[in-house]
């Protein structure tokens, strides 16, 4: 059962994400948290960042992450990416040659003239979303949120260096023992399964590959 929704979830996603990775993430949002409860807001927010650090677009590697983690193995990973792929293959196959014909045509200058403004919506909501208090439960958090906004847009920073930057910043600055508000955790306790939860796709997926070229 869970196969047939993650197809039918992320086919649709593929169909109506019109453009890309950051347009989808409201639809993503709304079909992974809000529907099916696979992922809290959390652990969706995590999960944008990391595909935005890994190579290809972030719809794409969001959906092998989140196939993963509602089916519980690779096959999931492998039909999630599948499926939000699929309809973008085939409408380009149906339509590339009927839209590089009528390109210049009023009617089709004028379906685009209309979704080049929705599709900013769609990412302005994507933003507005994840502008919960999961996401920024201090002023810390609003500072580095402005922070990024003004290095990005104004100093023209790249996007990987300025997430290498707020990860460092993190790790330096906002670590438990350098915040008094955040109760101490002994390492000791620390359970390395929470560590290792993100590569297990990149480990099933290797063995996987593995079992099928020997």
């Amino acid at each position: 059962m869970i196969y047939l929704q993650l197809f039918w979830v992320y086919f649709k996603i593929g169909l109506f994400g019109f453009g890309g990775g950051y347009a989808m993430l409201s639809l993503i949002q709304h079909e992974v948290v809000d529907k099916h409860a696979w992922l809290t807001d959390t652990q969706f927010t995590d999960i944008v960042a990391i595909s935005q650090m890994t190579p290809g677009p972030v719809g794409i590697n969001s959906a092998t992450y989140i196939g993963y983690v509602a089916s519980g193995n690779v096959w999931g990973s492998a039909l999630a990416t599948f499926s939000v792929c699929l309809p973008s293959f085939i409408l380009m196959l149906l339509v590339s040659h009927l839209l590089m014909k009528y390109k210049q045509n009023r009617w089709v200058e004028a379906v685009f003239s209309a979704l080049r403004p929705a599709i900013v919506g769609l990412i302005a909501a994507a933003a507005l979303t994840l502008m919960n208090n999961q996401n920024f439960p201090d002023y810390k958090s609003i500072i580095i949120c402005v922070g990024a906004f003004v290095i990005v847009k104004y100093f023209k920073v790249h996007p990987i260096l300025m997430i290498i930057m707020a990860g460092v910043i993190g790790f330096f600055f906002l670590h438990p023992k350098n915040d008094p508000t955040v109760p101490l955790v002994n390492d000791k306790d620390i359970n390395i399964e929470n560590y290792t939860t993100l590569l297990e796709p990149i480990r099933d997926g290797i063995i996987g590959f593995d079992a099928f070229f020997n």
